[in-house]
């Protein structure tokens, strides 16, 4: 993964791609651009690409805490994963939890960060730079294109002449709207505004003994009252150490999620006890997605938002379908947005 502090100079405005957010539709989007022959610079907030393809190192052990597994429905998708696997970055999990349906479910090979950086690492470096750890401030319209500038002057201002903006809705029209930037009057931006998202708790354990999750060590709940998901992260194949990822449901993940993390702790530890049976928890730790995925996503893969030669998009795993799978096809489509334009 490759990151840069230095701003790349330009007597105009750069043609290039600037892209706020470094998760899987980010990173996907400048793939494609670079594919095309753009430059691109990427930017994220975060200490390294990925966004929810989250993987934590605890104590010896590895825990995924945001996305947990993926499958493959659309022929795009379908051939990405094909690819990688071919590359030994993903593997076959399993093809169901608890019942059987056919569909194999995919984890990647010492935890999902390292898909995203998989991907950030077969960019081509001469196309696509990658800065880290620095975060954007607002999104200004410029006479010839788009500009970015930082929270605590850590970077110079960057200047583009297209954008793509794949941070959680909420948090790209902070960007926007203090940058003031005018949407086009044929975008519903109302709608667009009104894009809601769950908030997910995860709760991360180091267990001793083993645990009761099944064959794949994972139980796939969505009805639990508390528990939606929990996956053994050894029975998993990405962990030496045993280690459980609960995820909280959507109703109880909002009535903890303003809480300390040791109140959640407190409330959450007696019942990950009775899931696990006669295995034990020895350390825990707790983390917060505000932004998990959409409640309802949007029926397009992107939004233009500033349509011409200087265009404006949206994208992001809340457009066209949720998960894994729809953050690809959305950084796809933001991609060709662009290009068309």
């Amino acid at each position: 993964m490759r990151v840069s502090l230095d701003r790349v100079h330009d007597d105009a405005t750069p043609d290039r791609v600037l892209i706020v957010g470094a998760g899987l539709a980010g990173l996907t989007a400048a793939g494609r651009l670079a594919a095309a022959g753009k430059r691109v610079l990427i930017v994220d907030k975060g200490r390294s690409v990925g966004g929810r393809l989250a993987t934590r190192r605890f104590d010896g052990a590895l825990l995924d805490h945001g996305a947990q597994f993926f499958t493959a429905r659309s022929p795009e998708f379908t051939e990405a994963v094909d690819a990688w696997v071919g590359a030994g970055v993903v593997a076959e999990w399993c093809r169901g939890f608890g019942e059987i349906d056919g569909y194999p479910r995919y984890r990647t090979e010492g935890g999902m960060n390292r898909l995203a950086k998989h991907l950030a690492d077969g960019l081509p470096r001469d196309l696509v730079t990658i800065a880290t750890r620095v975060r954007a401030q607002d999104v200004l319209r410029l006479p010839d294109g788009w500009g970015v500038t930082y929270e605590g002057g850590v970077r110079m201002a960057d200047e583009a002449t297209a954008a793509i903006v794949t941070a959680p809705v909420p948090q790209a029209f902070e960007l926007l709207d203090a940058g003031a930037v005018s949407i086009d009057a044929s975008v519903d931006v109302a709608a667009v505004r009104a894009i809601r998202y769950h908030a997910v708790i995860a709760l991360l354990t180091l267990v001793d003994g083993t645990p009761d999750l099944g064959p794949a060590g994972a139980l796939q709940q969505p009805d639990d009252p508390t528990f939606s998901f929990v996956a053994d992260n050894q029975t998993k194949g990405i962990s030496e150490r045993r280690a459980v990822t609960f995820h909280v449901g959507h109703r109880r993940s909002a009535e903890l999620f303003e809480r300390s993390d040791a109140e959640i702790a407190d409330a959450l530890l007696p019942e990950a006890a009775a899931v696990l049976g006669s295995a034990t928890i020895t350390a825990h730790q707790v983390k917060k997605w505000r932004y998990s995925g959409p409640v309802e996503p949007w029926p397009d893969r992107s939004v233009t938002l500033v349509a011409g030669p200087h265009p404006l998009v949206l994208a992001g795993d809340a457009f066209g379908g949720p998960k894994v799978e729809g953050a690809y096809l959305s950084g796809l489509a933001a991609a060709d947005a662009v290009l068309s334009s």
